[in-house]
């Protein structure tokens, strides 16, 4: 076992998920709900859509922003692309082997408009109902994935990087990706493996040194053994929630997902913005090492 054995009994409690720590990999049983509200007949969600949520581990909300909204974020998005290739600024991350955009972080603090949709009012009433509570950004960017060129990203548990990497406690946040372009199957959209929220994937390999300088462009630790994803995917399958622009996809912090590259003529960019519970704020890495930059994981920045 590595260091992070060292971390249990931390301030905000001990290791549930333990992650890159075994010689070999492990799946564990959640500890935590999916759904932290109880359903009424005045929730955001109807009650198939709750129980879909808590039972798949993601919801697919289609046509969600009209056109007028929409056509603000595609216009800023697109701006920020252009102005994201010839700057030299930390939170822009390039595709591996290219120096193609790849993803722009922290977009809702640098621009207005994507820091007011950080707050819709009905995206903000379901998040807080699935969570249970009141939230804050943990984490926002805006993917670009252009025709011919834009590259995969490999199959994983979000939560398993944020814990370990972040110090977030809990399975008690979740990501909202709202499409700009239309979303197809053959184009490089989402795959998310149903029911696998409801299993932790303990990776092996100890966390490198600024891991995050290379996992943002590629990603090699944190990442599910062959046996484990096979394991899951003959149980679940594997879900392309594909739509329009301006359709919006709710996902489990837990839950595997990835994309293909797309090697079609048709771009594919999705806004993500990750909310957590303000009552499972982060804290010290569980890999003992130093926080990711506030850029990647608020942590100081809170509203």
């Amino acid at each position: 076992m590595s260091r992070n054995i060292a971390m249990i009994g931390r301030e905000q409690g001990a290791d549930v998920y333990p992650s890159r720590v075994y010689a070999e990999a492990r799946i564990l049983e959640r500890k935590d709900p999916v759904v932290y509200s109880q359903w009424t007949a005045e929730s955001p969600l109807s009650k198939a859509q709750s129980e879909f949520y808590d039972r798949n581990g993601y919801l697919f909300l289609d046509n969600f922003f009209d056109f007028d909204e929409l056509s603000r974020y595609q216009t800023e998005a697109r701006k920020l692309q252009r102005e994201a290739a010839s700057s030299e600024g930390d939170e822009i991350i390039r595709e591996p082997g290219g120096n193609e955009v790849r993803s722009v972080f922290a977009v809702h603090r640098s621009h207005p408009e994507f820091q007011e949709l950080s707050r819709h009012p009905r995206l903000l009433a379901i998040v807080e109902y699935l969570l249970g509570s009141e939230t804050y950004i943990h984490q926002s960017r805006i993917n670009y994935k252009p025709g011919f060129s834009g590259k995969e990203f490999y199959w994983h548990s979000d939560f398993e990087t944020w814990h370990v990497e972040d110090g977030m406690p809990r399975m008690r946040a979740l990501s909202c990706s709202i499409a700009l372009e239309d979303n197809y199957a053959f184009n490089g959209p989402l795959m998310l493996v149903p029911g696998s929220h409801k299993e932790f994937v303990s990776c092996i390999g100890q966390t490198p040194e600024n891991h995050f300088k290379d996992s943002l462009r590629k990603q090699e630790y944190g990442v599910p053994d062959p046996d484990s994803l096979t394991r899951l995917v003959e149980k679940g399958g594997i879900d392309t929630p594909v739509g329009k622009a301006g359709s919006v996809v709710l996902f489990d912090c837990n839950i595997m997902h990835g994309s293909n590259s797309n090697i079609t003529p048709m771009p594919r960019s999705n806004i993500f913005m990750v909310y957590n519970s303000i009552e499972n704020r982060v804290g010290s890495p569980y890999s003992g090492q130093e926080p990711r930059p506030e850029y990647i994981a608020t942590r100081k920045q809170l509203p």
